[in-house]
């Protein structure tokens, strides 16, 4: 009974929607076409369609935006120039695009804001906030090192922490009632992110947690849940650790960083205990909240985009034909 009432209500919109349209298709009948189209120049049109394209990302924002009623999730990303730059952000921000009520902190590893992610995040069509904080020179990786040689990062999710609590302090009324409902992410710009992970971490108490897929030399790294508590950790290095998670495999309640101002990311911790030292200060493993239908769902994975060769570009610069600096990649 409840299919065919389906399949009738699909029956009537179809049918209504038809009518509309054959009767808007009567009443342009007779009347004159509009050709200016057809009059303007390539970069006329190129330059319409642009326009037409910024009200459209206008529209879906306005649209995302206006369900309010559903807590906040703040999201901290690192970023650093190289040459994928430009195209990860991009690809984070069209999934982030998706997600009602998101505020991308954007932090760069650097002295000062650059033009790039200035110029990229006002095109966005997404809410943010841009800060930098630029790494000690002794605790960057040099040329050649092994990505896992040093904390990455570190400095930057702590920026991002102080900006939230420097907001939380100053907030009043129901701005900081608001709060109290909120949740921070911690989203490197080259990781892949389903639109369910949002949904799942939107309501947590204190710290939620996660699998995160292709990460540690695994298929898939994971808390193991038995009678609805995480027990332990399957992981294949060092699964002592305080927390042996991935930066991706959690989200903490924005009520409980404001609480905890001795919570942030230690950028000497040894190596894979960047999450530990940040976590050890808020909860215990006994207070995790499993997500994900008790952590057997992968809904981030730990991908990475290959570097780009440039020996052709090389050979080119040395001939003083190299790729145009002006464009931006």
């Amino acid at each position: 009974m409840r299919m065919r009432l389906k399949l009738k209500t699909v029956f009537v919109l179809y049918f209504t929607v038809s009518l509309l349209g054959l009767i808007y298709a009567l009443m342009q009948l007779g009347q004159r076409c509009d050709c200016r189209g057809h009059d303007m120049s390539k970069d006329q049109q190129i330059s319409q369609l642009r326009g037409e394209l910024q009200k459209l990302q206008e529209h879906i924002k306005t649209e995302l935006n206006k369900k309010t009623d559903v807590p906040k999730i703040y999201v901290i990303t690192p970023t650093y120039a190289r040459l994928v730059q430009k195209a990860e952000l991009t690809r984070l921000s069209h999934t982030f695009l998706h997600v009602p009520q998101l505020h991308w902190i954007v932090v760069e590893d650097a002295p000062q804001p650059t033009l790039l992610v200035t110029d990229f995040l006002a095109a966005s069509g997404l809410t943010y906030t841009h800060l930098h904080k630029l790494t000690p020179k002794d605790r960057k990786l040099q040329e050649g090192d092994p990505s896992w040689l040093k904390p990455r990062g570190a400095e930057q999710r702590n920026e991002g922490l102080r900006w939230l609590r420097e907001m939380g302090a100053a907030a009043e009324g129901k701005e900081a009632a608001a709060l109290e409902e909120a949740v921070v992410y911690f989203a490197d710009d080259d990781n892949t992110y389903s639109l369910q992970l949002f949904e799942e971490m939107r309501y947590t108490y204190r710290v939620s947690v996660w699998p995160v897929g292709l990460v540690g030399g695994m298929k898939f790294e994971r808390p193991v849940v038995e009678d609805g508590k995480v027990v332990r950790f399957h992981t294949g290095w060092r699964p002592n650790r305080p927390f042996p998670i991935d930066m991706a495999g959690f989200a903490v309640s924005l009520r409980l960083i404001l609480t905890s101002p001795q919570a942030r990311f230690d950028g000497d911790a040894q190596m894979g205990f960047l999450e530990s030292s940040f976590l050890q200060h808020l909860v215990t493993m006994d207070e995790l909240e499993p997500k994900a239908d008790l952590c057997t769902k992968v809904l981030v994975w730990h991908t990475r985009t290959e570097k780009p060769k440039m020996k052709r570009e090389d050979a080119l610069q040395k001939q003083g034909l190299g790729s145009d600096p002006d464009v931006e990649v």
